[in-house]
């Protein structure tokens, strides 16, 4: 029978506890959020909902084509020379997602004969894209700069080391000067996704990158997502003008794909330059992930330290996540759970979002809530 072997796949998810559900959720909720990826508050500030609905009153509901036929706009121009101008690159390419981004990145940077450098730790788009990738994938430890050296040194030629800058798993920075430093010994390109970055590290928001001082370096390519700190959709590569004309001209996700719609790209552009005007939100963001971390392993839960925005707390086994994340939303608040195979550790956690707007009173909340239904 055609799709038989569904059943023996969703038999096996089921045993394992493995199994995702969709939940739409309403407009307006009554649980307190602490698991969607909206660090700066701004996916409901009103500057940027009116962003949206002035793009599209002007430019339509839809960017009606690819973006090398119809579907490049004014507005997607200036998105992008204020998203490189802010960042500190020299240009920035639009995509319709932050994982179209890093297909494009990393397949059309790593042609056959070359060799890709990839952190056991890196989200599923840079996997995905290393899979599509012409070159040859080398996945080495996480976070081990010293890994990356050694297998960069087992290729003659051309080669990328790709790597989040923070991991969507357990909030950890990725050592990107060291990186760098192994690349530049090589010869090599540093491709890094910057999606928990942009809006929380670096000055007044700018990303890890920045921070690390590796904006504007012509060995340096950084993707970002518009969807998290931005309160928006979609997804950008940032670098030198040559790379990202080189993408015009050879990324399929960029060629053959219809452009980000035009209220996304309004509202990214809105919650950017809000975000311009207010630094201190990326600030209070990191503060909001510190006091969470202390408040929790107060308590005794087994958190990890973050780097960025996201707060990972571990859970003992899968089933013991999905009930746990389950009795904080009865209790009224949402928060990630994360498990095989969405952790490269097997791992399962609760994953907790620090949102700048979140107040003394709901972070409190918060911990509370965790503490009272941990398994």
């Amino acid at each position: 029978m055609a799709f038989g072997w569904i059943d023996e796949q969703a038999r096996l998810r089921r045993h394992a506890g493995l199994v995702r559900t969709l939940r739409p959720r309403p407009a307006v909720s009554p649980l307190l959020d602490l698991a969607s990826n909206d660090y700066l508050g701004l996916a409901h500030h009103p500057e940027v909902t009116e962003g949206a609905a002035r793009a599209a009153r002007v430019w339509g509901g839809g960017s009606t084509g690819s973006r090398l036929v119809t579907g490049s706009t004014e507005l997607h121009a200036e998105l992008e020379q204020e998203l490189a101008d802010f960042c500190g690159f020299e240009a920035a390419l639009v995509f319709s997602s932050g994982y179209a981004a890093n297909l494009a990145a990393v397949t059309a940077l790593a042609p056959h004969g070359s060799l890709i450098v990839s952190d056991a730790g890196n989200h599923a788009s840079l996997i995905d894209g290393c899979r599509l990738a012409r070159g040859t994938t080398q996945v080495v430890a996480h976070a081990d700069p010293e890994a990356v050296r050694k297998a960069l040194h087992t290729h003659e030629g051309t080669a990328i080391t790709v790597s989040d800058t923070v991991f969507s798993v357990d909030g950890d920075a990725a050592p990107l000067v060291a990186l760098a430093e192994a690349c530049r010994e090589h010869g090599a390109g540093l491709v890094v996704d910057d999606a928990h970055g942009l809006g929380v590290l670096g000055d007044g928001g700018r990303g890890a990158p920045h921070a690390a001082g590796l904006a504007g370096a012509d060995d340096v390519v950084v993707t970002v997502t518009l969807s998290k700190s931005l309160g928006s959709q979609g997804g950008a590569v940032l670098g030198p003008a040559r790379v990202i004309d080189h993408l015009v001209n050879a990324a399929r996700t960029f060629i053959f794909d219809t452009g980000l719609a035009p209220a996304a790209a309004g509202a990214a552009l809105s919650a950017l330059r809000l975000l311009r005007r207010e630094p201190e939100r990326a600030a209070r963001a990191r503060a909001v992930a510190g006091e969470l971390y202390a408040r929790l392993t107060a308590a005794d839960l087994e958190a990890v330290r973050p780097d960025a925005a996201v707060v990972s707390v571990r859970a003992p086994s899968p089933e013991d996540a999905v009930r746990w994340a389950a009795e904080c939303r009865a209790a009224g608040l949402a928060v990630g759970c994360f498990r095989p195979p969405s952790v490269p550790d097997g791992i399962s956690r609760l994953r907790l979002t620090a949102r700048a707007d979140l107040t003394g009173e709901q972070i409190e909340r918060a911990v509370r809530l965790i503490g009272e239904t941990r398994p």
